[in-house]
This record gives structure tokens, C-alpha cells and sequence, in this order.
């Protein structure tokens, strides 16, 4: 017996929720680190493979407000079933891909896939959920993802191992599959209470929103700005350094730990303190680790900042998830959201680019300092302009089976 909207708990969603999200993101973390050297052999050139890689992203800020429309009419669970028919497809379309464009076409599709099935899990845990347990239930969800992305790449890497390139891929396949027949096989609150989403037009949305997309909006902006870079100024300071490919590894796998390991008390203290007491901190630690980053000049310092910035991304799991569906209106849920998904993914798309920009013109010192800047900037936005969407007083603290912490 799936349980009704509204009254899901944590434990609820176990199999409907996460397991489906971990074995989504495990696979995808099999296949991105491949995908640049399936577009190298077929005989892309590094700036092209390079593309190749970054298209996949494209093709989710593309598909953002698109999967609003199609969450919107057809709800939640068939619009998560269509998204992983498209990723199935798309990776089957990896494996036959005989040149590189045919190949960049399909990683454009997964990506357009993946827009959905995020905004799909977003839009449902937002709908079953109880009010009071929404930080929780969308931390663990992104802490879900997180070690999917964790796990995956050592699973792609002994099929590589195994099979060649193309094992990623059939990894992912697999895992896709799974996913898909868990979602068809569970009971869910869709089958006995309905929810339907009253379509509404993205301009309405754009209008009738705009004091969230100037105050929450530019938080999850910048989130995504400071989130995408951390993936690129901390390597590429490393090997200005003369920091080896090995030890860079070494270094993301501790703040990847860090990172990890604070998903569910960062939702626990959203719930009980309010978003705004995990956000501001979430975006200034990040914002000193690159204020840091350019005085490390070792392995041991460049540790120290990798644990302020996996400390304050891990501080920060969930957030944007949670305050998008925190200030989503009743009617036109699904289209907000998809507009809410496009600002952070431009963040994380524009974030790398601006980054390399002020690199390329000034070096890399002044790109972190300018990285911080937009971090400490969105930090002030959210603290001074945006209002608390959780009313303390009113928020019980419970466990993840709902009921009263102690």
C-alpha cells in the first residue's frame, strides 16, 4: 500500500525514491569519464571530444523548461518512464554510434533524459512528501546521486576493463533497465490519487515569480556557479603546481568523502533551522575554499581545501531541490520547476566558462577570487533578500520513519 500525497516519509521512498536515483546515477558515473576517449576513437579532436563532453550538459539545460511541459501533462511516474526509454536509447545509440557527431547526437539525447527524470523526482518527492520532512527526504536524494556518481565510475571501470568502452555503456544500460522496472514494478501514490498539474505558460511562470527568481533564483545561480568550478579550478590549480594526475585524484576522492558524509544532517538541520541556515554557509565555505585554493601551493594544503569546499558543498546537498519545490505554487508546479532547473544549470554551464574566461585573460588566481566573489554575493542575496520559506516554530524534528525525533 503506496502511501497517499502528502504523507510519505523518509523510509517511504526508499525503493520508490532512491533506489531508482541510485542505480540512475551510478550509471551515469560510469559513463562520463569515458566519453571523451569513445569521441577520441572515433577520431574527434580534443577540442571536439571536449564538446562532445560538455553537450551532454547542453542537452539538460535545453530540456529543462521542455520537461516542465511534459511533467506537467502527463505527471511524475510516466514522465520518469519516458526519460529512462530515452537514456536506454541513447546509450544503445552510444554503443552502435559509428562517428563522432552520430555519437555526440545520442549523449545530447541522455542529457535531455536526464533534465526529465530529475525534474520528474523532484516534482514527485515534492507532491508525497510530508512539508515537514522535504529538506530531509531532497538531501538524501542528492546525497543518493552523489554516491551513485561515487560508485559508478569503479563499475565502469571493470567492464572497461573487461569488455572495452562500450562496458560503460552496457553498465549503464543495465542499471537503467533496473531503475525502469522498479519504477513500473512499485505501487506509488500516482496509482490511487492522481495529481494532476494544471499546465500553465512559462511566461506566466517568468511574471508572476520574479521576486523568487531575484532572491532564491540567483542563490541556486550561484550555487551552481561555485559547484561546477570546484570541479575545474581545483585540477587545474593542482597541475599549475605541479600536483600529478594521481594525487588530484586522491584529493577529490577525500572531498568527495567529506562531501558524502554530510547529506542527511545537512537535511536534518534544514528541516529544523530553516533553508537559509544551510545555504548561506553552504555557498561562503565553498567561497573561501577558493579564496584558499591559490595559497596552496602543495598536496597537503590542497587537501585542506579540498575538505573546506566538499565540507561546504556537502552542507549545501539538496538545497537548490528544496527550495525550489519550498517556493513552487500549487498550480503550474511542474513548469516553475522546469524554470527553476534552467537557472541552476546555466550556473553550472556559465560557471566553467566564466572561469576559464578570467584564466585565460588575468590566470588563475583572479578566476578563484572571482569564483568566491559570486559565491560571497549569492551568500548576501539569500541572507538579506530572500524570505525563509520554513517557519521554525512550526517544523517537528522526525526520524525517517515520521515520527517524533526526541
Amino acid at each position: 500500500m503506496s502511501p497517499a500525497h502528502g504523507t510519505a516519509t523518509i523510509r517511504d521512498l526508499g525503493l520508490s525514491v532512491y533506489l531508482p536515483a541510485l542505480l540512475f546515477s551510478a550509471g551515469q558515473g560510469a559513463v562520463i569519464p569515458i566519453v571523451a576517449l569513445v569521441a577520441r576513437d572515433l577520431g574527434a579532436s580534443v577540442a571536439v571530444a571536449g564538446f562532445v563532453v560538455a553537450i551532454r550538459g547542453i542537452g539538460t539545460l535545453v530540456f529543462d523548461l521542455p520537461a516542465g511541459a511534459l511533467v506537467s501533462r502527463l505527471g511524475e511516474r510516466r514522465a520518469m518512464s519516458i526519460a529512462t526509454a530515452m537514456l536506454i536509447a541513447s546509450l544503445v545509440g552510444c554503443v552502435l554510434a559509428d562517428s563522432v557527431w552520430l555519437f555526440a547526437i545520442c549523449m545530447f539525447v541522455m542529457g535531455c533524459g536526464w533534465a526529465v527524470w530529475l525534474l520528474a523526482r523532484m516534482a514527485y518527492v515534492s507532491d508525497v512528501v510530508q512539508p515537514h520532512l522535504r529538506g530531509r527526504a531532497l538531501s538524501v536524494l542528492g546525497g543518493t546521486q552523489r554516491i551513485g556518481n561515487f560508485v559508478g565510475p569503479f563499475l565502469g571501470a571493470a567492464a572497461v576493463a573487461a569488455m572495452g568502452l562500450d562496458g560503460a555503456y552496457y553498465v549503464h544500460i543495465v542499471l537503467a533497465v533496473a531503475s525502469l522496472g522498479v519504477l513500473v514494478a512499485l505501487p506509488s501514490p500516482d496509482d490511487e490519487t492522481p495529481v494532476v498539474h494544471a499546465p500553465v505558460s512559462f511566461r506566466a511562470v517568468g511574471r508572476d515569480h520574479g521576486a523568487v527568481w531575484r532572491t532564491a533564483g540567483v542563490g541556486a545561480l550561484c550555487i551552481g556557479v561555485l559547484r561546477a568550478c570546484r570541479q575545474v579550478v581545483l585540477p587545474l590549480w593542482a597541475d599549475h603546481v605541479g600536483i600529478d594526475a594521481a594525487a588530484v585524484g586522491i584529493i577529490f576522492g577525500i572531498s568527495s568523502g567529506m562531501d558524502m558524509a554530510l547529506f542527511y544532517p545537512a537535511g536534518m538541520a534544514s528541516d529544523r533551522w530553516g533553508r537559509k541556515f544551510v545555504a548561506v554557509p553552504c555557498m561562503t565555505l565553498l567561497s573561501v575554499g577558493f579564496v584558499l585554493l591559490p595559497l596552496a601551493e602543495s598536496f597537503w594544503p590542497l587537501v585542506l581545501v579540498g575538505l573546506v569546499l566538499g565540507f561546504g558543498n556537502g552542507l549545501g546537498s539538496g538545497i537548490v531541490m528544496t527550495l525550489g519545490t519550498d517556493f513552487a505554487p500549487a498550480v503550474g508546479k511542474a513548469e516553475f520547476l522546469g524554470v527553476w532547473r534552467l537557472i541552476g544549470d546555466v550556473g553550472t554551464a556559465g560557471g566553467p566558462l566564466l572561469a576559464s574566461a578570467v584564466a585565460g585573460l588575468a590566470g588563475l588566481p583572479p578566476a578563484s577570487v572571482v569564483v568566491a566573489a559570486i559565491g560571497f554575493l549569492g551568500a548576501g542575496v539569500v541572507v538579506t533578500r530572500m524570505p525563509e520559506p520554513v517557519h521554525r516554530a512550526s517544523v517537528p524534528m522526525t526520524d525517517e520513519a515520521g515520527g517524533i525525533a526526541t
